[in-house]
């Protein structure tokens, strides 16, 4: 499939080295969620108002009985800090963003123009006049929640930061955004984690949007310079070609090996494979690159990943 930037094809990639990128996304939420759970997850109860208690109470064994990692060390902040709910946030925000922009793409590649995938009927809808529509309602709801969970991140830093310690009837602004954040990502995850795999890639669209837009420019240009000319020699050279391309229609690959010496004479007929779409992607066969056998790596990494404790 095409890989874009700008959002014009810019090289090939495959949808498994795609998709991986999602993955990668993900990954890191979950652990910012790991990585947010060792800091909130401080037991308060024996802070009392605001000064700590009078009772001998055993605040570390009670942490220990309710699942609390510790009692948090300092009363007063204890009472009057909000961090644990805007960290959450924070972190809710960052995933949320994720999702909508995996939702984009999901609205781009299953529209008329793209048609990269098919998704389900029962994650669309029909246009309420125009009976030849099948609208992405679930991915453009997700991409919408985005907002509502950045106003509850910005609504929690806005409440603390004129508090001084410690506690202020204030916070009791705290709770609303704090839970409607954590309902919005659970019922965004379930819907993606429904959605996602339910997907149905078409390969020949995919495989024909690749093909367009000199995808394998690049390749060209990288075939030059290890021949031993300079790359922004090599650079113009490729522009030549593209531009005959652009005149008469054609991709790289289906040029002559006759028309591509007339802008250089270091072409030989081997580039053939070089421009190729099999070739093009093979030829990034670096760790994290799209080439097939790294994605496969990647995706039995991911895999591990995904069933390790975390």
């Amino acid at each position: 499939m095409p890989g874009f930037t700008h959002l014009q094809v810019a090289q090939p990639v495959t949808f498994g080295h795609h998709l991986l990128a999602w993955f990668e996304m993900l990954k890191r939420d979950s652990e910012r969620l790991i990585d947010c759970r060792k800091r909130v997850n401080l037991m308060p109860l024996g802070a009392a108002a605001l000064a700590g208690t009078s009772y001998p109470l055993d605040r570390a064994y009670t942490a220990q009985l309710l699942g609390f990692d510790a009692p948090t060390a300092n009363s007063l902040d204890a009472v009057s800090d909000r961090d644990f709910a805007i960290e959450f946030a924070a972190v809710a925000a960052i995933l949320l963003t994720h999702l909508s922009r995996m939702a984009e793409e999901l609205v781009l590649w299953s529209s008329a123009q793209f048609d990269f995938i098919e998704l389900p009927d029962r994650f669309c809808t029909g246009s309420s006049i125009m009976p030849q529509k099948k609208n992405p309602d679930v991915p453009e709801l997700v991409r919408g929640k985005v907002g509502r969970v950045n106003g509850h991140l910005i609504a929690l830093l806005t409440l603390m930061k004129g508090q001084p310690l410690a506690y202020n009837k204030d916070n009791q602004e705290d709770k609303e955004p704090l839970f409607d954040t954590i309902d919005t990502v659970l019922g965004c995850l379930r819907a993606f984690g429904d959605m996602i795999p339910a997907l149905r890639p078409k390969r020949d669209n995919m495989l024909q949007a690749a093909r367009r837009g000199f995808a394998t420019a690049t390749d060209l240009a990288d075939y030059l310079a290890r021949k031993g000319m300079p790359f922004r020699d090599a650079h113009e050279v490729v522009g030549k070609a593209v531009r005959l391309g652009v005149e008469t229609g054609r991709d790289l690959a289906e040029m002559t090996l006759a028309e591509l010496q007339q802008f250089s004479p270091l072409i030989e007929a081997e580039v053939f494979a070089v421009l190729s779409l099999e070739g093009s992607v093979a030829a990034r066969n670096v760790l994290g690159g799209a080439a097939p056998d790294r994605v496969r790596e990647a995706a039995a990494a991911a895999r591990a990943w995904i069933g390790s404790p975390a």
